[in-house]
């Protein structure tokens, strides 16, 4: 059963194109940062545009992170973090000096590429996942799915039991995590098209 679902705003991300996939699968959501919303929500999604250490003094600067970790961590609903959301889950990130939430053991790292690998940063465009672990997320997802990148840094997971999938550009990096009700999307799902829905659409019906 689908449910209502809060997109968290802290002042950036694609927050309309979010909602706007969600209406296609008829998922009822809001937008806000309001603490009683956040209070009320059956799923969250944190999606992320910028910088580490903006977004974290976004959360800070709205006064809502301990809330967030008492609906997340004690209340065990569901979030979805995206591209920079899925970097805010981890303990901190080389582009910035402000820890993380910390709710994977896990760091956030700049592309390093040795040899004479050519590749560009960021990481921009189409791009395959190969899963590691059988997961309602990924559930009847067709088997040629391509989702859409863009960034410079991605996740370093110390416990591989969290790693939901990979992506290769130059190695193989982890491109999205599962940890009990803790999901996160490196690629942004709400740019990848009928792949990206059907993310949506599962995270959507997550109990």
């Amino acid at each position: 059963m689908k449910s209502k679902i809060l997109i968290l705003d802290i002042g950036m991300g694609n927050l309309g194109s979010i909602q706007n996939m969600l209406k296609k699968i008829n998922c009822p959501s809001i937008i806000s940062s309001d603490p009683e919303d956040i209070q009320s929500a059956e799923k969250v999604i944190l999606p992320g545009v910028g910088s580490f250490d903006s977004v974290m003094k976004s959360i800070e600067a709205l006064n809502i992170k301990e809330l967030l970790e008492i609906q997340v961590i004690k209340n065990k609903i569901p979030i979805l973090g995206i591209c920079l959301g899925i970097q805010m889950f981890t303990k901190g990130s080389e582009e910035g000096l402000l820890p993380g939430l910390g709710w994977i053991d896990a760091k956030t790292i700049r592309f390093s590429f040795s040899g004479n690998q050519n590749l560009k940063i960021p990481h921009m465009g189409w791009n395959t996942t190969s899963l590691h672990k059988e997961n309602l997320l990924f559930s009847k997802m067709h088997p040629d799915a391509r989702f859409y990148f863009v960034h410079s840094y991605h996740i370093l997971c110390q416990d591989s039991n969290d790693i939901l999938t990979t992506t290769h550009y130059g190695y193989d990096f982890v491109s999205s995590i599962q940890k009990n009700n803790i999901y996160g999307t490196q690629f942004h799902p709400e740019k990848s098209h009928k792949y990206g829905m059907k993310i949506f659409e599962n995270f959507t019906e997550l109990c």
